[in-house]
């Protein structure tokens, strides 16, 4: 009996291993897509005015009794304007949400018999965990790299003192008071530094946003002509170890992009916030593999510790004709691990899942090590 029930436990656990050790399954959503023309995109950069809250006045006043009709100054003091504030959270994906001013509520002014003004509300955005704030000279002022963490943008200004603080030895009826200081009023660059797990980068027209509607929920424009991809577009692909990867649609790239062309920097400063980099190649078009080094050259130029996050290819429109030739050149142009799919007819998309999967771990092993 003991000896069955030791084979039955044995062979449990030998099974969970086994299933342990393989990659996780994507798995495909169930809900349908929404038949809405509504284009969603991801907001990742804002150029952002901050302005504090102004300091409420301070109060002139005198106190009149009716068994003192000298009973001296009770004007208030003025309440404290508000400030602007960053708070990281998980709550908040991107920063469409954010608008071009932030701007915080101004001090209550003093009131007589002695009342102050009410101090103002802070004014607190919500940000994702990740993001950086520079300053207007481009250097960085604030990394909201944990969970509740906060940035003070802009400090509201002082309430004002009433006429009660200015009583001395020699002035017993001062009929001064204190204006409330103004608040700070600066300009930020607001961005996510981590956008998505993996970044799908390619030339114009060569099946990113196809491939993206094929693996997830995202609604990116599909096009027949360049640069229907003008922001960056999220989907998120589900797998069956309750883990969701983010898959970022780019815009695509040109020659001389490092040098602000086309897109330019834009499109370099989206692809520096991905763990991952898949490079998607049109395989039928004439000599793909140079398409391929154009692409690491201008991610090269722009910052040369790109190529060296994990790279993955997509071989992509493999359903046309004359490019099993074009692949059978391109391995043995590169060292880098090839998928070749077809977007349009969801050729091999399952594999391609997986290789992002493996991406996505083997990211995450290396975060854990160095924390």
């Amino acid at each position: 009996m003991l000896n069955s029930i030791y084979r039955i436990h044995r062979v449990c656990i030998n099974g969970v291993a086994r299933y342990s050790q393989k990659v996780a399954q994507p798995l495909r959503s169930k809900k349908p897509k929404s038949n809405k023309t509504t284009v969603q995109t991801f907001a990742d950069f804002k150029s952002v005015r901050t302005k504090g809250g102004k300091g409420g006045d301070g109060c002139i006043s005198f106190l009149h009794l009716w068994s003192n009709e000298f009973a001296g100054p009770d004007g208030g003091d003025g309440g404290n304007g508000g400030h602007v504030i960053f708070k990281a959270t998980c709550n908040v994906k991107d920063l469409s949400h954010i608008s071009t001013l932030l701007q915080a509520e101004n001090g209550e002014k003093g009131y007589n018999k002695d009342c102050n003004g009410k101090s103002a509300e802070h004014n607190i955005i919500n940000v994702p965990i990740g993001t950086i704030v520079k300053n207007g000279s481009g250097e960085i002022v604030g990394d909201l790299d944990k969970e509740n963490l906060m940035f003070v943008a802009a400090r509201g200004g002082a309430g004002g003192k009433g006429n009660h603080f200015f009583i001395t030895d020699t002035e017993q009826a001062p009929k001064i008071c204190e204006y409330g200081a103004d608040g700070e009023d600066l300009e930020y660059t607001v961005e996510v530094r981590s956008m998505a797990h993996v970044g799908l980068i390619g030339l114009p027209n060569a099946g990113k946003s196809t491939l993206l509607r094929a693996i997830s929920r995202a609604r990116p424009k599909v096009a027949p002509y360049p640069f229907t991809t003008l922001k960056p577009h999220l989907g998120m692909v589900q797998y069956d170890d309750y883990e969701q990867v983010a898959v970022a649609d780019l815009p695509g790239l040109i020659p001389d992009s490092h040098k602000n062309k086309g897109l330019g920097i834009q499109f370099l400063r989206h692809a520096e916030r991905c763990m991952g980099l898949v490079f998607i190649l049109d395989m039928s078009l004439d000599n793909p593999w140079d398409h391929l080094q154009t692409l690491q050259y201008e991610l090269r130029q722009f910052n040369a510790n790109l190529l060296q996050r994990p790279q993955l290819i997509i071989a992509n429109k493999m359903d046309l004709p004359d490019t099993n030739e074009n692949l059978d050149i391109l391995k043995t142009k590169t060292d880098i691990k090839i998928v070749p799919i077809s977007a349009k007819l969801g050729m091999n998309l399952t594999d391609l899942l997986k290789e992002i999967k493996l991406i996505y771990d083997q990211e995450k092993v290396e975060e854990s090590a160095v924390d």
